[in-house]
């Protein structure tokens, strides 16, 4: 792909920023998403600690998103949430790395790995960086980072999306067109980015196409969004 300036929502205002600057809008803006909520808070609720997360593609850094997440969701709840919206495709094993230690969604005592159980408080703090991978066969690795804490009326199991990337413009090689298809062959070279025009004439057939998705795992495995 061409080197390109990422850019992204704020779900919050509807502003597009770079990639950069998302980040520091995002200070500003959810800060004043929360004062306005307490303003209008019902007496008696109560409020809980939040973090403020930066997830993005360890080696496709195009494909990111800022989350709001309660510091009392477990490492599961996470793991689901980034398996619905960009990785899920066959069932296949995931696990973070913490610090050191592996929280696994089916730990064993053989490899020392810790439960997913964990809720996030116990295990992340602000500016800290951490790592999730799925599939370990054809690998979709993530990095995250902790931005900040903040109190936030944000339900237990409940993760908001703050912001996320635009799809990255990618050109069909053959062409020069936007592509649609991958091939997942080709895509190890480079060259399988395809317009649906090139793609129904590529030599290596229908079967190995996937669609282009706005996802680090695009091109990978099963993946189809």
């Amino acid at each position: 792909m061409a080197r390109q300036i990422s850019a992204g929502k704020c779900n919050i205002c509807g502003g597009v920023f770079n990639k950069v600057a998302m980040t520091k809008h995002l200070k500003t803006c959810s800060r004043a998403k929360i004062d306005s909520a307490a303003s209008d808070r019902r007496p008696g609720r109560q409020k809980t600690k939040a973090f403020h997360l930066v997830v993005e593609g360890r080696y496709a850094p195009n494909y990111w998103m800022h989350l709001e997440v309660p510091a009392n969701a477990t490492l599961e709840v996470l793991d689901g949430f980034l398996r619905q919206t960009w990785l899920e495709c066959c069932g296949h094993m995931s696990a973070f790395t913490i610090e050191g230690t592996t929280y696994s969604v089916a730990p064993t005592a053989e490899f020392d790995d810790e439960s997913m159980d964990a809720k996030l408080g116990d295990v992340i703090h602000a500016g800290m960086k951490f790592y999730h991978e799925y599939d370990f066969g054809t690998t979709t690795h993530l990095a995250l980072k902790v931005v900040s804490e903040q109190e936030s009326d944000i339900k237990a199991r409940d993760i908001r999306v703050l912001a996320r990337n635009e799809p990255p413009l990618i050109s069909c090689v053959s062409c020069g067109k936007a592509a649609t298809q991958v091939c997942t062959e080709c895509l190890w070279s480079g060259k399988g980015w395809l317009c649906a025009a090139c793609a129904a004439k590529h030599a290596c057939g229908d079967e190995m196409l996937l669609p282009v998705v706005n996802s680090p795992r695009v091109g990978m495995c099963g993946y189809t969004g």
